[in-house]
Protein backbone atom coordinates (compact mmCIF):
# COMPACT_ATOMS: atom_id res chain seq x y z
CA UNK A 1 0.00 0.00 0.00
CA UNK A 2 1.25 3.47 -0.89
CA UNK A 3 2.08 5.79 1.99
CA UNK A 4 -0.77 8.25 2.52
CA UNK A 5 0.37 11.84 2.90
CA UNK A 6 -2.16 14.41 4.13
CA UNK A 7 -1.25 18.00 3.32
CA UNK A 8 -2.64 21.34 4.45
CA UNK A 9 -3.40 24.17 2.06
CA UNK A 10 -2.38 26.71 4.70
CA UNK A 11 1.24 25.56 4.54
CA UNK A 12 1.43 26.09 0.79
CA UNK A 13 4.58 24.88 -0.92
CA UNK A 14 6.54 24.22 2.27
CA UNK A 15 7.45 20.52 2.36
CA UNK A 16 5.22 18.81 4.90
CA UNK A 17 2.92 15.90 5.53
CA UNK A 18 0.63 14.43 8.15
CA UNK A 19 0.70 10.63 8.14
CA UNK A 20 -1.55 7.91 9.48
CA UNK A 21 -1.00 4.18 9.43
CA UNK A 22 -1.37 3.53 5.71
CA UNK A 23 1.64 2.44 3.70
CA UNK A 24 4.02 1.10 6.33
CA UNK A 25 5.57 -2.30 6.99
CA UNK A 26 4.82 -2.88 10.68
CA UNK A 27 2.58 -5.84 11.46
CA UNK A 28 0.15 -7.10 14.08
CA UNK A 29 -1.73 -4.57 16.20
CA UNK A 30 0.81 -1.96 15.07
CA UNK A 31 0.29 -2.75 11.39
CA UNK A 32 1.10 0.05 9.01
CA UNK A 33 3.32 3.11 9.29
CA UNK A 34 4.04 2.83 13.03
CA UNK A 35 6.76 5.22 14.19
CA UNK A 36 7.71 3.57 17.46
CA UNK A 37 7.82 4.64 21.06
CA UNK A 38 10.17 6.37 23.50
CA UNK A 39 13.35 4.48 24.20
CA UNK A 40 12.76 1.89 21.49
CA UNK A 41 15.78 0.60 19.64
CA UNK A 42 15.30 1.10 15.89
CA UNK A 43 13.99 -2.05 14.25
CA UNK A 44 14.17 -2.78 10.51
CA UNK A 45 10.43 -2.02 10.29
CA UNK A 46 10.80 1.30 12.09
CA UNK A 47 13.75 2.32 9.93
CA UNK A 48 11.81 1.49 6.78
CA UNK A 49 8.69 3.34 7.96
CA UNK A 50 10.70 6.46 8.73
CA UNK A 51 12.46 6.25 5.37
CA UNK A 52 9.12 6.07 3.58
CA UNK A 53 7.76 9.10 5.42
CA UNK A 54 10.86 11.21 4.74
CA UNK A 55 10.89 10.21 1.07
CA UNK A 56 7.27 11.32 0.76
CA UNK A 57 7.96 14.79 2.20
CA UNK A 58 11.59 15.83 1.69
CA UNK A 59 13.79 13.13 0.11
CA UNK A 60 17.30 13.08 1.52
CA UNK A 61 16.44 15.14 4.61
CA UNK A 62 17.56 14.18 8.11
CA UNK A 63 14.55 13.43 10.30
CA UNK A 64 14.74 14.88 13.81
CA UNK A 65 12.30 14.20 16.62
CA UNK A 66 12.16 14.97 20.33
CA UNK A 67 11.66 12.91 23.48
CA UNK A 68 8.09 14.05 24.06
CA UNK A 69 7.07 14.73 27.67
CA UNK A 70 3.76 16.64 27.36
CA UNK A 71 5.44 19.96 28.15
CA UNK A 72 5.64 23.43 26.61
CA UNK A 73 9.38 23.03 25.96
CA UNK A 74 10.70 23.90 22.51
CA UNK A 75 14.01 22.83 20.98
CA UNK A 76 15.65 25.20 18.50
CA UNK A 77 17.48 22.99 16.03
CA UNK A 78 20.61 24.23 14.26
CA UNK A 79 22.12 20.89 13.26
CA UNK A 80 21.27 17.21 13.12
CA UNK A 81 21.65 15.07 16.24
CA UNK A 82 21.58 11.36 17.01
CA UNK A 83 18.48 9.58 18.25
CA UNK A 84 19.91 9.15 21.74
CA UNK A 85 20.56 12.90 21.97
CA UNK A 86 16.94 13.94 21.43
CA UNK A 87 16.00 16.85 23.70
CA UNK A 88 13.17 16.42 26.18
CA UNK A 89 10.67 18.75 24.57
CA UNK A 90 7.38 18.80 22.69
CA UNK A 91 8.20 21.12 19.82
CA UNK A 92 11.04 21.91 17.43
CA UNK A 93 11.85 24.94 15.29
CA UNK A 94 14.56 25.52 12.70
CA UNK A 95 15.68 27.73 9.84
CA UNK A 96 18.14 25.18 8.44
CA UNK A 97 17.52 23.47 5.09
CA UNK A 98 17.73 19.71 4.90
CA UNK A 99 16.31 19.08 8.36
CA UNK A 100 12.88 17.47 8.70
CA UNK A 101 11.10 18.11 12.00
CA UNK A 102 8.90 15.26 13.17
CA UNK A 103 6.23 14.95 15.86
CA UNK A 104 4.70 11.62 16.94
CA UNK A 105 1.07 11.39 18.01
CA UNK A 106 -1.64 8.83 18.74
CA UNK A 107 -4.61 11.13 19.60
CA UNK A 108 -2.77 14.32 20.62
CA UNK A 109 -2.77 17.16 18.09
CA UNK A 110 0.22 17.58 15.78
CA UNK A 111 0.70 21.20 14.73
CA UNK A 112 2.97 22.25 11.87
CA UNK A 113 4.06 25.88 11.43
CA UNK A 114 5.73 27.82 8.63
CA UNK A 115 6.81 31.36 7.85
CA UNK A 116 7.78 30.70 4.24
CA UNK A 117 9.08 34.23 3.69
CA UNK A 118 11.53 33.95 6.59
CA UNK A 119 12.39 30.31 5.96
CA UNK A 120 11.43 29.29 9.49
CA UNK A 121 9.40 26.22 10.41
CA UNK A 122 8.13 24.50 13.51
CA UNK A 123 6.37 21.35 14.69
CA UNK A 124 4.55 20.87 17.99
CA UNK A 125 2.99 17.98 19.90
CA UNK A 126 -0.12 19.41 21.56
CA UNK A 127 -1.74 16.98 23.94
CA UNK A 128 -4.12 18.52 26.43
CA UNK A 129 -1.33 19.20 28.95
CA UNK A 130 0.95 20.82 26.41
CA UNK A 131 -1.87 22.76 24.78
CA UNK A 132 -3.04 24.14 28.11
CA UNK A 133 0.55 24.83 29.15
CA UNK A 134 1.22 26.88 26.02
CA UNK A 135 3.32 24.70 23.73
CA UNK A 136 1.97 26.44 20.62
CA UNK A 137 2.66 29.89 22.08
CA UNK A 138 6.19 28.80 22.92
CA UNK A 139 6.72 27.44 19.40
CA UNK A 140 5.65 30.74 17.84
CA UNK A 141 7.97 32.66 20.17
CA UNK A 142 10.90 30.38 19.29
CA UNK A 143 10.19 30.86 15.58
CA UNK A 144 10.28 34.63 16.09
CA UNK A 145 13.74 34.27 17.63
CA UNK A 146 14.85 32.86 14.27
CA UNK A 147 13.35 35.75 12.31
CA UNK A 148 9.76 34.67 11.74
CA UNK A 149 6.91 37.13 12.16
CA UNK A 150 3.72 35.83 13.69
CA UNK A 151 1.51 37.72 11.27
CA UNK A 152 3.11 35.62 8.50
CA UNK A 153 3.12 32.28 10.29
CA UNK A 154 0.70 29.68 8.97
CA UNK A 155 -0.29 26.71 11.13
CA UNK A 156 -2.07 23.43 10.42
CA UNK A 157 -3.50 20.96 12.93
CA UNK A 158 -3.35 17.37 11.80
CA UNK A 159 -5.25 14.22 12.79
CA UNK A 160 -6.18 14.11 16.47
CA UNK A 161 -8.95 12.84 18.68
CA UNK A 162 -12.24 14.65 18.06
CA UNK A 163 -14.76 15.91 20.60
CA UNK A 164 -17.21 13.09 19.91
CA UNK A 165 -14.49 10.59 20.88
CA UNK A 166 -12.85 12.45 23.76
CA UNK A 167 -14.71 11.88 27.02
CA UNK A 168 -13.21 13.59 30.08
CA UNK A 169 -14.29 13.98 33.69
CA UNK A 170 -15.26 16.99 35.79
CA UNK A 171 -11.73 17.45 37.13
CA UNK A 172 -10.33 17.71 33.63
CA UNK A 173 -12.91 20.35 32.68
CA UNK A 174 -12.24 22.29 35.88
CA UNK A 175 -8.53 22.52 35.07
CA UNK A 176 -9.35 24.31 31.84
CA UNK A 177 -11.96 26.49 33.52
CA UNK A 178 -9.48 27.55 36.19
CA UNK A 179 -7.08 28.63 33.47
CA UNK A 180 -9.78 30.62 31.66
CA UNK A 181 -13.53 30.48 32.40
CA UNK A 182 -14.18 31.00 28.68
CA UNK A 183 -12.74 27.53 28.04
CA UNK A 184 -16.13 26.12 28.98
CA UNK A 185 -17.09 26.47 25.32
CA UNK A 186 -14.73 23.65 24.36
CA UNK A 187 -16.70 21.13 26.43
CA UNK A 188 -20.01 19.56 25.46
CA UNK A 189 -22.26 17.76 27.96
CA UNK A 190 -21.63 14.03 28.34
CA UNK A 191 -22.84 11.36 30.74
CA UNK A 192 -23.15 12.42 34.40
CA UNK A 193 -19.85 13.76 35.67
CA UNK A 194 -18.30 13.76 32.21
CA UNK A 195 -17.85 16.01 29.19
CA UNK A 196 -16.73 15.79 25.57
CA UNK A 197 -13.61 17.90 24.98
CA UNK A 198 -12.75 19.53 21.65
CA UNK A 199 -8.96 19.47 21.62
CA UNK A 200 -8.69 20.63 18.02
CA UNK A 201 -10.91 23.68 18.59
CA UNK A 202 -8.94 24.56 21.71
CA UNK A 203 -5.65 24.47 19.79
CA UNK A 204 -7.19 26.65 17.06
CA UNK A 205 -8.22 29.10 19.77
CA UNK A 206 -4.72 29.23 21.25
CA UNK A 207 -3.17 29.83 17.82
CA UNK A 208 -5.64 32.61 17.01
CA UNK A 209 -5.18 34.20 20.45
CA UNK A 210 -1.43 34.23 19.78
CA UNK A 211 -2.01 36.36 16.68
CA UNK A 212 -1.95 33.80 13.86
CA UNK A 213 -4.40 34.47 11.07
CA UNK A 214 -3.74 31.50 8.76
CA UNK A 215 -4.86 28.42 10.66
CA UNK A 216 -6.13 25.19 9.15
CA UNK A 217 -7.72 22.38 11.16
CA UNK A 218 -7.99 19.16 9.16
CA UNK A 219 -10.86 17.77 11.24
CA UNK A 220 -9.64 14.15 11.16
CA UNK A 221 -10.56 11.96 14.16
CA UNK A 222 -7.85 9.45 15.06
CA UNK A 223 -10.14 7.47 17.36
CA UNK A 224 -12.98 6.98 14.91
CA UNK A 225 -10.98 5.78 11.90
CA UNK A 226 -9.07 2.63 12.85
CA UNK A 227 -8.14 1.79 9.27
CA UNK A 228 -6.44 5.14 8.77
CA UNK A 229 -5.00 6.24 12.11
CA UNK A 230 -3.47 4.94 15.31
CA UNK A 231 -5.21 5.90 18.57
CA UNK A 232 -4.02 5.47 22.15
CA UNK A 233 -7.53 5.76 23.55
CA UNK A 234 -9.03 3.31 21.07
CA UNK A 235 -6.29 0.78 21.83
CA UNK A 236 -6.89 1.24 25.56
CA UNK A 237 -10.63 0.77 25.21
CA UNK A 238 -10.00 -2.36 23.13
CA UNK A 239 -7.66 -3.81 25.74
CA UNK A 240 -4.71 -3.93 23.35
CA UNK A 241 -1.25 -4.19 24.96
CA UNK A 242 0.31 -1.47 22.80
CA UNK A 243 -0.58 1.16 20.23
CA UNK A 244 1.04 2.67 17.18
CA UNK A 245 2.21 6.23 16.70
CA UNK A 246 1.89 8.30 13.53
CA UNK A 247 4.18 11.09 12.47
CA UNK A 248 3.80 14.62 11.12
CA UNK A 249 6.78 16.15 9.30
CA UNK A 250 7.79 19.57 8.02
CA UNK A 251 11.09 20.57 6.40
CA UNK A 252 12.94 23.15 4.35
CA UNK A 253 14.41 22.24 1.00
CA UNK A 254 18.07 22.92 0.36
Amino acid sequence: MTVEVIRARALGAVAHGFFGRRGGVSSGILSGLDMGRRGQEPTPELIENRARAIAAVLPGARLLTVYQVHSANVATVTEAYDEDARPHADALVTDRPGLALGILTADCAPVLFADAAAGVIGAAHAGWKGALGGVTDATIAAMEQLGARRERIAAAIGPCIARASYEVDDGFARAFGTHDPANERFFAPGKPGHHQFDLEAYVVHRLAAAGLTRIEALGLDTYADADRFFSFRRATHSGEPDYGRQISIIGLGG
